[in-house]
């Protein structure tokens, strides 16, 4: 057989992919050999392969395949995340294309655009993964809102809620006025912005003298209810009792007094808007002020605000300096940096909102997820990111677990015509508790279901458990045999939004771990460090790289520089030297098999010392490779693998033992 002089990955990758899935040599059944599980972070079901996708899962496809060279039972499960928001936004924008507006459309009918549009498009990434060679069990794919998963998300909300953990109440939320809903801390991204400091003058009532304030955000003075000073500031201890007129629209505000205030920043005076500060929210609770809203969910000003109705907020901002500046009420403007809130998934301006919302208490189920990790019973790689997770894991806050959306799992509170409310797995279960606790005569159709879903986060927590069904059946042969899993590869972006939260839930429902090794891989970046997207046009198509360098290449490249928990400064001169690396081993192949072999031929005394000196050198470096995986140094194991190869094997050992122009080789 002639031996091409030139690889090619495109021929060779799609025939022993296409074989492997063929035979299904991927697949995991239990039995007596010792597992080795990995469940993969599940991409969003609107997602196609980016580059820290693809260094992600070659990771864990560089750890699965080496705990099935060393004998384990492997399984690595894939799936993808139904992802609410996001999902959501692309099916009312396809809408939107067809005429069609989310409101003129019941629950029902916007739910089946959402599955069609699942059902094209959902296992885009999954199909892109299987390029770059990922071996994963796909026969157990999974998806975070099939019907069994979804039925272990409403049973641990109901068993969280009837434990005391989850409760409903109007709080101070992050609200995305694209959206439409509500966010968790953890999903706003704060942002150093060039911002204006603006000096407003409000006049005292009944009295010549003004006082000054400085704002970020000038047109939520329509909204203020209160001006706050520090009680020992003697510049104002005058205005016990007085009142100040809100510039334009004149409404009478008290003065309050608390230490919260710092005399010496600003002016020492402070606008207290309750309805959009948390923390003029929680001094309108001490000092029992009233709340005024002044925006509508979309971030336009509302009747409440008095001028400016239906108009966009950013908009108003410029309007309001205006007429501030012509009615003498703009003192000065000063030119800031300050930080503000985006939506993660929006980018949108976040806007702090008064909302009625549901919430899971934290302070309880997060300490023994603090322990797991600070005791090294779950080990972090790099171990830097414990102090960061401690941190967080010690000032950790209420979640806010339900969205103002229809994609998702529907939250399982039934109201009853009267305003009370059940919590239950089903409508019928629903009923009977009702009738039993409220004693009414009740029908299925006097019960309403809440209108929200639940937070992605919600289901994705379940995760390493619910794809073994393990909440819903904790004795299930399966589960008992793959949980907990081994390693989870996973960027520290998401530490806290999913890693913290399975830990939680491991510990919680099932009173053991999710995973014993976490390993944190950095962000790829280009090589001048920006961080890579489609804005900046920085970021390669990975299927591209794939097809022009072999997934092998693309593979080796990538992990080359991209030591665990700091950022891979990508170049595609990596890819290229992956390239050559496979290149490299193919030709090493073709000299060897271009030679004849006589079996009858005694070995010469130079080939001898350069068997014995390679063998003793494999061995060394065998025992080098495995000690950088124990430590999860991957790029090191690579880099110990590259140069017995390259440099150990090929230019030393097939050059002492190659034979004579022509002649057989022992």
């Amino acid at each position: 057989m002639e031996i091409p002089k030139q690889y090619s990955p495109q021929k060779t990758e799609n025939k022993w992919y296409s074989k492997w899935q063929e035979n299904k040599y991927f697949s995991s059944k239990p039995d007596d050999r010792p597992p080795y599980t990995m469940v993969i972070p599940p991409p969003n079901v609107t997602g196609v392969l980016h580059m820290g996708h693809m260094l992600n899962n070659t990771i864990q496809d560089v750890l699965v395949r080496r705990a099935r060279m060393q004998s384990y039972n492997t399984c690595w499960l894939p799936g993808t995340d139904h992802a609410s928001i996001a999902t959501e936004a692309k099916v009312v924008n396809l809408l939107k294309t067809k005429g069609i507006s989310k409101s003129s459309l019941s629950r029902e009918e916007f739910l089946k655009h959402a599955w069609e549009w699942k059902e094209k498009h959902g296992g885009i990434i999954l199909e892109q993964l299987k390029k770059l060679g990922a071996s994963c069990d796909w026969d157990r794919t999974k998806f975070t809102m099939d019907d069994d998963l979804s039925e272990s998300v409403i049973k641990v909300f109901v068993d969280l809620y009837n434990k005391g953990l989850i409760y409903r109440g109007v709080r101070m939320v992050n609200w995305d006025p694209k959206a439409l809903t509500a966010l968790s801390d953890e999903e706003v991204i704060h942002k150093e912005l060039k911002s204006k400091f603006y000096y407003l003058q409000y006049k005292i009532e009944g009295s010549d003298e003004y006082v000054t304030i400085a704002t970020t955000r000038p047109e939520t003075i329509l909204g203020d209810t209160a001006i706050c000073v520090h009680p020992d500031d003697e510049r104002y201890a005058h205005l016990k009792g007085k009142k100040a007129l809100v510039p334009l629209i004149n409404r009478p505000i008290p003065f309050i007094f608390d230490d919260y205030v710092d005399i010496e920043f600003g002016t020492g005076a402070l606008k207290v808007t309750p309805a959009h500060d948390i923390n003029d929210y929680n001094l309108g609770i001490k000092h029992n002020l009233k709340s005024i809203d002044i925006f509508n969910d979309n971030g336009t000003l509302n009747e409440n605000a008095e001028i400016f109705i239906g108009e966009d907020r950013f908009v108003v901002r410029e309007k309001i300096v205006e007429s501030l500046k012509d009615n003498n009420h703009l003192v000065k403007v000063e030119e800031i940096v300050n930080s503000v809130g985006f939506s993660e998934r929006t980018d949108e301006v976040i806007e702090p909102k008064l909302s009625l919302q549901w919430f899971l208490k934290m302070e309880k189920i997060s300490k023994p997820a603090l322990e797991v990790v600070m005791n090294d019973t779950i080990k972090f790689h790099p171990p830097k990111f414990k102090n960061i997770y401690r941190h967080w894991m010690e000032n950790v806050r209420d979640w806010c677990i339900s969205r103002q959306l229809w994609w998702g799992q529907q939250i399982p509170a039934y109201y009853l015509p009267d305003g009370n409310f059940v919590v239950a797995e089903t409508t019928e279960k629903a009923l009977e508790i009702a009738r039993e606790k409220y004693n009414q005569d009740l029908n299925i159709e006097d019960l309403k279901q809440d209108e929200d879903v639940l937070d992605t986060w919600f289901s994705s927590w379940l995760w390493p458990i619910s794809v073994f069904d393990g909440i819903r059946n904790p004795d299930n042969k399966e589960f008992k045999y793959y949980y907990p899993t081994n390693d989870l590869v996973t960027a520290p972006e998401i530490l806290f939004f999913w890693v913290a939260r399975m830990i939680m839930a491991g510990l919680e429902f099932n009173g053991e771990i999710p995973f014993k090794n976490v390993y944190l891989h950095g962000i790829v970046r280009d090589k001048h460090g920006r961080k890579m997207s489609k804005s900046l046009g920085n970021s390669p198509d990975p299927i591209g790289l794939i097809e022009q360098f072999g997934a092998d290449g693309v593979r080796v490249g990538m992990l080359l520089s991209s030591p665990a928990g700091n950022d891979l400064l990508f170049d595609e001169s990596l890819c290229e030297q992956g390239r050559n690396f496979c290149n490299k081993i193919w030709n090493a192949f073709r000299l060897i098999k271009g030679w004849e072999i006589n079996k009858n031929q005694e070995q010469s005394e130079e080939a001898q010392i350069a068997y014995k000196w390679f063998k003793a050198n494999f061995n060394k470096t065998l025992e080098t490779i495995n000690n950088h995986f124990e430590k999860f140094r991957i790029a090191d194991a690579l880099m110990a693998v590259y140069k017995l190869i390259w440099d150990d094997f090929c230019s030393w050992y097939l050059e002492m033992i190659k034979p004579p122009y022509q002649q057989p080789i022992d």
